[in-house]
């Protein structure tokens, strides 16, 4: 069994960074990932204190399993810190990688464009962009062992990739094959395809977000979807939804689209002058640069589509793009919007990131409407500790519940939902049957990027469904 050494997500969800122990001189690095919520406060949240602690002499190279900034908001301090090697992802991870990183830098680091177009030039130059079942051969110096990498569709967000790396103590010796999950979708996501199982593993280091806890299935989830938009409407309030800007935004969109080319017509809401709206009346806004940006690659990249969306393309559907939609770039525009939207009591849907509420153009949304019992806030995923997600979720039911935006205190008099099931994480038994159905399964799996009691629950499904793995916490 191969040393991995845990540099971040290890007892908690964000922060991905781990280092697979190749030998004494040699090591791969498997995601460089920012801390947020409670855990950024635990690791510590200026730019010193997020330089890169651990030693990357021996690092001989990054993979990126994908572009959610818990899993490459360090790179930049990776670049820093002197690392020079490839840097390994998918495709249409390479595609997004440079813009999640631009804004970053922008958000968290500098303004200076100078210094941002600098290490984008590094990036760019160090990326090597992998077809999926490519396998790429990774040379370790002045050593007999070999290295080879693989990236399989996890699923998860456009481009993401479970890895597969494959070692040989010599060229003769029996392979010894290490998966590091990333994040793992939910079947039957939209646009994307469920992951398939690998062949074999012999350790796997594998994502337990979820793993207290099974997901609805996809038509369940819609349905609850739609049930909560169509109660949040019919008072004629604004429906929040705090969304990450790749991955769940486009796919809150194309459910959106499918709600309203099935029920077109359906009356669900009505204007402060008693006029009907119906499904396709309704404005949806998408107020993120960074989420139409990301969209437009969406776009682009039809061909890493599942076969369902392949078939509306073809129909004549535009699953990302549709008339009801309203994307909003400029931020003069996002002030009116939000001012807008608190004066004239206009039903509309808003997704902005971020997706746990803590920065980004949503906390605008809340501070304005998060006072007024008409107005209604969807949660569609994983709130972490220690962000004013969570505290919108802990506290709204309360009498005078309350979170601080900005520094100010906001009283939440708003109607709060969560649909937990609508998550781009795979559920416990969806993690369980990962590994159970490979047809040689690991004699070791590692848990990592999940809380303790999720870790527990999900150690327990496999003490119980295949008793003969051992379980790493």
């Amino acid at each position: 069994m191969y040393e991995i050494t845990h540099h971040g997500a290890k007892d908690g969800v964000t922060g991905s960074c781990h280092e697979l122990v190749i030998d004494d001189g040699h090591s791969l690095l498997v995601d460089c990932g920012l801390f947020q919520g409670a855990e950024a406060s635990q690791h510590g949240a200026n730019t010193e204190q997020l330089a890169i602690e651990f030693d990357i002499s021996r690092v001989q190279a990054l993979v990126v399993t994908h572009v959610h900034i818990d899993h490459v908001g360090r790179i930049p301090y990776l670049l820093a810190a002197g690392f020079t090697g490839p840097i390994l992802c998918s495709k249409p991870s390479a595609q997004l990688l440079p813009l999640v990183i631009e804004d970053a830098l922008k958000v968290g680091v500098t303004r200076n464009q100078s210094i941002i177009e600098a290490c984008l030039a590094r990036l760019q130059h160090q990326l090597v962009a992998l077809n999926y079942q490519q396998w790429f051969d990774l040379a370790l110096p002045n050593s007999e062992k070999s290295c080879r990498i693989k990236l399989s569709p996890a699923g998860h967000i456009l481009g993401s990739a479970y890895v597969t790396v494959r070692l040989k103590e010599s060229a003769k010796a029996k392979p010894w094959d290490v998966i590091f999950s990333g994040d793992l979708g939910a079947p039957y996501a939209p646009l994307l395809a469920a992951p398939k199982s690998p062949y074999r593993a012999d350790q796997l280091v594998l994502e337990s977000t979820y793993g207290d806890r099974n997901h609805e299935d996809r038509h369940h989830r819609r349905q609850r979807l739609q049930a909560s938009m169509e109660k949040a409407l019919a008072d004629g309030g604004v429906v929040l939804i705090p969304a990450f800007s790749i991955g769940r935004t486009q796919e809150l969109l194309y459910e959106i689209e499918s709600i309203i080319h099935d029920h077109p017509k359906q009356a669900i809401s009505h204007t402060a002058t008693g006029q009907r709206l119906t499904w396709q009346d309704l404005d949806i806004i998408v107020d993120s640069p960074l989420a139409s940006q990301f969209t437009e690659v969406y776009r682009a990249l039809k061909p890493y589509w599942d076969k369902e969306a392949t078939r509306r393309v073809k129909q004549g559907r535009h699953p990302l793009s549709f008339e009801q939609l309203t994307t909003i770039d400029d931020h003069d525009l996002h002030v009116k919007t939000v001012a807008y939207l608190a004066q004239q009591k206009r039903p509309a849907i808003v997704i902005a990131a971020s997706g746990m509420c803590a920065g980004g153009r949503i906390v605008n949304y809340l501070k304005a409407l998060l006072g007024d019992v008409r107005n209604d806030v969807i949660f569609v995923g994983y709130q972490a500790q220690g962000t004013p997600g969570r505290e919108i979720l802990t506290y709204h039911h309360k009498d005078n519940g309350y979170v601080v935006l900005d520094g100010e205190q906001v009283m939440i008099n708003a109607q709060v939902w969560q649909i937990g099931g609508y998550s781009a994480h795979a559920g416990q038994q969806n993690l369980v049957n990962f590994a159970r159905r490979m047809r040689q399964p690991p004699q070791t799996i590692h848990l990592v990027h999940g809380e303790p009691e999720a870790k527990q629950a999900l150690q327990d499904a496999f003490q119980r469904q295949l008793p003969q793995i051992k379980i790493v916490l």
